[in-house]
């Protein structure tokens, strides 16, 4: 006798129960598709339907488990010099003197092929790759790299021209049906020297548009049909094409992988923390989906139900994946040159028992009202749960991104002041 059977109450055909909520249920797993792959998607609907409980509860936890861990490699490639170690740090967030981040120097200091895994996320790596062009280069760069299946897209760096090499190691990588893009680095230093010899007729965007368009010119001619080149600044990742490169990426990858990307993105922008927070949203769907489901069961909500301790760790959660975490709130203080509590006090996630805290007679009535129908179980008990985790976790969700769009905004007044 499963676990689920044990609930089972003498008469009552639990699976003809769960048919009862499958009309109300089944299209909302469609709207996860964001991040879950097509089979994913369709197993649930197909459990759902079919009315069994336990294989929804599985599915689902399964579907959620695959999207946190699904694993994504990054492979980044270019001549020395060009500034690998620099991005890498960039996309990892870390500062280059700081423990897991990539090593820079001024001479080549990548000698083999390199992982670097993502600090918060290990399910996310880097991979620098050793530059063509010097002597630690790998002995056959096209076959050990476009070899590797690992690899989920390819990031072709360069501080300068790009080369016949470059084209060559694209072409290779279009014959496995892997995606890459070209990354010109450095480009705030050419803006400066740009500015500063033609200190008159400079504009910024124009020289900008100069760039892209001889580099497109430049790959079409050494064989690279239709070039994606993206113009980045590794130490000034909140300006010019990394956050368009991030969006792009995002949107070329698999759904059952873009929940893992997303997860690691900076906060550079109001754009990607709405991205996130559009991410996260369609996952709610699929709590809320499970909660439904154990509900159905009589008394099964006091038990496994959506209770004060567990929403607290789903808050705390949702504030790591935002970059709200202690850790990252007293760093945040520091770049704002306040203190922490001066934090705390303006935002309205990281209090949890004051952000929870309700002694209203209407709450109070709807906490008896979840107890009746979590006695009786059936389809009262399955809406009233869905309806309950959905909407807590939307509220943690849109407050903590919120807080974090308050706080992003203070901290750019500050730097542009400090300019």
């Amino acid at each position: 006798m499963d676990w689920f059977t044990s609930y089972f109450l003498s008469g009552k055909n639990f699976e003809q129960l769960a048919q009862k909520c499958v009309p109300h249920y089944s299209t909302l797993i469609s709207k996860a598709v964001g991040i879950l792959s097509q089979e994913s998607v369709e197993r649930i609907q197909r459990v759902f339907q079919e009315g069994k409980l336990k294989e929804v509860v599985e599915e689902i936890q399964e579907a959620l488990q695959n999207s946190e861990n699904a694993p994504l490699n990054v492979a980044v490639i270019g001549q020395s010099g060009s500034g690998k170690s620099s991005f890498i740090n960039a996309l990892l967030g870390l500062g280059h003197e700081e423990e897991g981040s990539a090593h820079v120097g001024v001479v080549p200091t990548t000698m083999k092929k390199t992982p670097y895994q993502h600090p918060k996320y290990p399910s996310v790596t880097f991979w620098d790759l050793p530059g063509t062009g010097t002597p630690n280069s790998l002995p056959d760069p096209y076959l050990e790299i476009v070899g590797d299946d690992d690899y989920d897209f390819f990031i072709i760096i360069s501080s300068s021209r790009f080369s016949s090499n470059d084209a060559l190691l694209a072409q290779k990588i279009k014959e496995k049906g892997k995606n890459f893009y070209f990354v010109r680095t450095m480009v705030d230093v050419e803006l400066h020297s740009e500015e500063k010899s033609k200190h008159i007729s400079f504009k910024k965007e124009r020289v900008l548009q100069q760039i892209r368009d001889d580099y497109l010119a430049i790959l079409s001619n050494i064989g690279v049909s239709n070039p994606c080149v993206f113009l980045v600044s590794n130490f000034h990742p909140d300006k010019f094409d990394f956050p368009k490169l991030q969006e792009t990426l995002l949107q070329d990858l698999p759904a059952h992988k873009r929940y893992t990307f997303v997860l690691q993105l900076s906060n550079l922008s109001v754009a990607f923390i709405e991205v996130k927070r559009v991410i996260l949203k369609e996952k709610i769907w699929l709590n809320a989906l499970k909660s439904a489901a154990l509900a159905i069961i009589p008394f099964m909500a006091f038990f496994s139900g959506f209770d004060l301790p567990k929403q607290e760790k789903c808050l705390n959660l949702y504030r790591s994946y935002f970059g709200l975490d202690e850790q990252s709130v007293k760093e945040i203080a520091q770049k704002l040159g306040t203190s922490v509590q001066e934090i705390k006090s303006s935002t309205k996630s990281l209090d949890f028992w004051l952000f929870v805290k309700n002694d209203s007679i209407a709450a109070k009535a709807m906490k008896c009202a979840e107890s009746f129908c979590s006695v009786n179980g059936g389809l009262r008990s399955s809406v009233f749960q869905f309806l309950k985790v959905y909407f807590l976790r939307l509220k943690f969700i849109n407050t903590v991104a919120d807080d974090v769009k308050m706080l992003l905004h203070k901290t750019l007044e500050s730097g542009s002041l400090r300019e």
